[in-house]
């Protein structure tokens, strides 16, 4: 990045870092933040060059941290304030930055605020939640105050026995929604979880669920999309509100206080996303679109674990979320985020690759490395992918499932359908497949009892059962490891940043269901991309010869360098001139 014309942000690579699962450091069989700290050379050597930490805040843990309780405190399991003070300043003595996550569209109902919002209507904090009166059906039943569903199922109202009302909470029950219609709340949200950590050296924040802040006036009722339900999700009513730029430039005003500071929003389909993360409009730097990631998913939030064999996973479908994210980087003057995993995720050699040997889950790991890494846009990766790391074994009960998300979904189902076994075989296959959980087992270090995440008995989730054989020890002196291939194809794209972080891209294949292949382009040179995400030889035109590539501008994910019909899951870049 030295010398760049650019925002240190548009060519960085951001390693994702979930606090309970990367390093326990004191036995207690939970991540930490010392942890984290001891592994900052790690990541470093990755080729990371800036680290994105979940949330680390005080929390009662209903929904892993993003119920947070006080922003400006740690989970005491996870360490201290002065733990996060060091792993700042180790952070920006090896020349990287520091992210944390900001969660502000709700906080738990343990939050000193919302104590005192419930303890009476009469509170001045009342109204720095969403409280209102129940409505009466014919039989004079109480009801929630509209039809609105949770992200998690059910009725997204929570009737307050105290105070005689219900409170909205788009997440879980616990997590009650802020009203930011209050100007005295929006004021003391940037105070307590923007300025008390940008004076501390934060280099930038991801920004949780950033466009449901604005809700539509008078919380109408959702169209009725879900007959198997009575409630309906409120897609319509929560998000991209009346108010959501006035709030996001208010941010902004506060981001540009603090020097080079980056936001990257968790938004939705990117037919929503220009005006967010236009350069003009000052509001975020980039986006954090679900188009890729959520192809292969349910209808919708509520449902998006209901899958089946119908709902297979086709690559032209892939294409299409590709081009689409792409796109905004061709006509606007927006940025974007390429990424494949995160805490949210299931793993994508599960998903886009294959887990059946250990042969291709490594091949299909550095197809999906290579595929990422061209794409345009600040690259995201999650702990654990550099290293291939997939979806937790077929063989795990419901048991091992703990995401709060997860456990509602299945629950949810079997009250729908009075525990109906085939209900529930769909349901538990859905979460095999799509399950937040599988993101969140705990890292791999090495071979020894508890992948070398804890030397305490128990880890708070179990560990996956290959462990042995996939760990960071097993890949750190092998040259043709997946973390090697990690290594070297960020290299890569650093040098050819303007083809593989800038370029415009242009789809060439998109359509067959085997083979993927799109150029790059920059003003005076090209990049052409052919995947193959099968498990077969797969014939392909192009890309061009090697002696037409650049020096060093030829790449395989096999690593020699051949011309012809592409291997099983083998992915080739070209790069020469246009």
């Amino acid at each position: 990045m030295a010398g760049s014309t650019h925002p240190w942000w548009k060519e960085a690579s951001i390693y994702q870092v979930y606090p309970a699962s990367f390093q326990d450091s004191n036995g207690d069989g939970i991540g930490d933040l010392p942890g984290v700290l001891s592994r900052i050379d790690y990541i470093k050597d990755t080729g990371a060059d800036a680290i994105w930490i979940c949330p680390m805040y005080n929390s009662p843990q209903k929904d892993m941290g993003y119920d947070i309780s006080d922003y400006e405190n740690v989970y005491p399991p996870y360490g201290t304030v002065e733990d996060m003070d060091a792993i700042i300043v180790a952070c920006h003595e090896r020349g990287m930055k520091l992210l944390l996550d900001l969660v502000i569209n709700h906080t738990s109902d343990e939050h000193a605020w919302f104590k005192e919002s419930r303890s009476s209507k009469d509170s001045p904090k009342r109204d720095w939640y969403i409280w209102r009166p129940a409505r009466h059906d014919a039989q004079g039943n109480r009801r929630p105050p509209n039809n609105w569903s949770s992200h998690f199922g059910g009725s997204a109202w929570e009737w307050d026995e105290g105070s005689q009302e219900y409170y909205l909470h788009l997440f879980a029950r616990e997590q009650p929604d802020l009203n930011w219609e209050n100007e005295e709340t929006r004021k003391a949200i940037y105070e307590t979880s923007m300025h008390f950590w940008l004076r501390k050296g934060v280099d930038g924040f991801r920004v949780d669920t950033v466009n449901l802040y604005s809700k539509v006036p008078g919380l109408p009722d959702a169209p009725f999309t879900d007959p198997t339900s009575e409630y309906q999700f409120p897609e319509g009513q929560v998000s991209n509100g009346p108010r959501i730029h006035e709030f996001l430039g208010e941010m902004n005003a506060i981001f540009a206080q603090y020097g080079a500071t980056m936001t990257m929003g968790e938004l939705g389909p990117t037919s929503n996303v220009r005006k967010y993360v236009s350069a003009a409009a000052k509001q975020l730097d980039m986006a954090i679109q679900f188009d890729l990631v959520n192809v292969g998913f349910g209808p919708d939030v509520a449902n998006k674990y209901n899958i089946g064999p119908e709902d297979a996973l086709t690559l032209p479908a892939v294409a299409s979320a590709v081009a689409s994210i792409q796109g905004i980087l061709a006509d606007s003057d927006g940025w974007v985020t390429t990424y494949l995993e995160n805490h949210d995720q299931p793993r994508s050699v599960s998903r886009w690759g294959s887990d059946l040997t250990d042969e291709s889950r490594v091949r299909s790991a550095k197809l999906l490395a290579m595929f990422q890494a061209t794409l345009s846009g600040t690259i995201l990766i999650y702990q654990g992918q550099e290293i291939g790391v997939t979806n937790a074994p077929k063989e795990w009960s419901m048991e091992e499932y703990k995401d709060v998300a997860s456990i509602d979904f299945y629950e949810g189902v079997k009250a729908k359908t009075g525990g109906d076994p085939k209900a529930l075989a769909r349901a538990f296959a859905g979460l095999q497949c799509l399950a937040r959980d599988h993101s969140r087992i705990p890292m791999s270090w090495d071979a020894s009892p508890n992948a070398g995440f804890t030397n305490g008995e128990k880890p708070w989730m179990r560990v996956h059962d290959n462990y042995a054989l996939v760990n960071v020890e097993n890949q750190l002196s092998d040259e043709n490891s997946v973390r090697s291939f990690w290594k070297k194809m960020l290299r890569f794209r650093k040098e050819h940043a303007d083809l593989l972080v800038h370029g415009i891209y242009k789809a060439v294949q998109d359509k067959d269901l085997n083979v993927l292949i799109y150029e790059k382009h920059s003003a005076r040179r090209k990049a052409i991309v052919a995947l193959n995400f099968s498990g077969a030889e797969q014939p392909v035109q192009g890309p061009p010869s090697i002696e037409g590539a650049e020096k060093g501008g030829y790449l395989s994910t096999y690593g020699d360098l051949v011309e012809g019909n592409l291997r099983a899951y083998e992915g080739r870049v070209w790069i020469g001139s246009s």
